[in-house]
């Protein structure tokens, strides 16, 4: 058995421990999302060595006095009194050391959950960071890459463009919920972005499957997509459809409607 499956077994059976975190400061990506920036002396030894990787953020639940660690029961996160944690998964967006601080790009959805925190989180306030989660490998001779997210995958496809071989061809399509929830994406020479606006009362991810559906996409193409997950399943099926090769294809789902907030 391989070291890596044996740390994926270890991981299921014992997830990271959280470590205390504080906001250092918060900035406003658009009207839609916060980049909020966490400090601590226990994020010094976080390690994420591949891009489009996961980390979770644990915050205080909705009347609770401060922060409350919760404790691994070998098959979820669970607080003192039974009740589970408020939880959601993220893309660290930039880890720095000296002093070592973790940003979190948080799309707003809402008043409750994770997304109503950090719409009123204000330096100074707790929170813990557990992680991190696989991330996606770049081959150094990549093949042409396609790219397709939502708003919540702006973070990983941020350092997708980031560490993609400047040579290799990427074609990238993002779907937001409103236009001015659009950002910068960091420059790549070879790259392509498309920007693509949901209509009113579509179902998230509709957007994204019109786009790959008017791709052509050659057999030697690796297609990456994250989203709402039933968007990108329907996108998993489309691909499947297509005859696309399943070991070139990632999809992950980031988020449920009726779940509280995106993340």
């Amino acid at each position: 058995m391989s070291d890596r499956t044996d740390q994926i077994k270890q991981l299921r059976r014992e997830p990271p421990a959280f470590r205390r975190v504080e906001i250092d400061r918060i900035a406003e990506l658009s009207p839609h999302s916060r980049r909020i920036t966490f400090a601590g002396d226990e994020l010094e030894g976080l390690v994420i060595d591949e891009p489009a990787a996961s980390v979770r953020l644990l915050v205080p639940s909705a009347g609770a006095d401060g922060l409350v660690m919760p404790a691994w029961n070998g098959n979820e996160f669970l607080l003192p009194d039974g009740r589970r944690p408020l939880i959601r998964t993220f893309t660290p967006r930039f880890l720095r050391t000296g002093p070592a601080e973790l940003d979190l790009d948080i799309v707003l959805h809402g008043d409750e959950g994770v997304s109503g925190w950090a719409t009123r989180a204000a330096p100074g306030d707790a929170a813990a960071i557990s992680g991190p989660g696989r991330g996606y490998e770049i081959d150094p001779a990549a093949d042409p890459l396609l790219l397709i997210g939502d708003e919540t995958a702006l973070p990983a496809i941020g350092q997708l463009l980031e560490v993609i071989p400047a040579g290799t061809p990427v074609v990238v399509h993002v779907e937001v919920a409103r236009p001015d929830a659009r950002i910068d994406l960091p420059a790549h020479a070879a790259a392509t972005v498309a920007w693509h606006d949901l209509k009113p009362g579509d179902a998230p991810g509709t957007a994204m499957l019109a786009a790959i559906e008017a791709e052509t996409i050659g057999p030697d193409a690796r297609v990456w997509v994250a989203g709402e997950a039933a968007g990108v399943q329907r996108i998993r099926k489309h691909l499947a459809g297509k005859d696309v090769d399943r070991r070139r294809t990632t999809v992950r789902g980031y988020w449920k409607v009726g779940r509280a907030g995106p993340g």
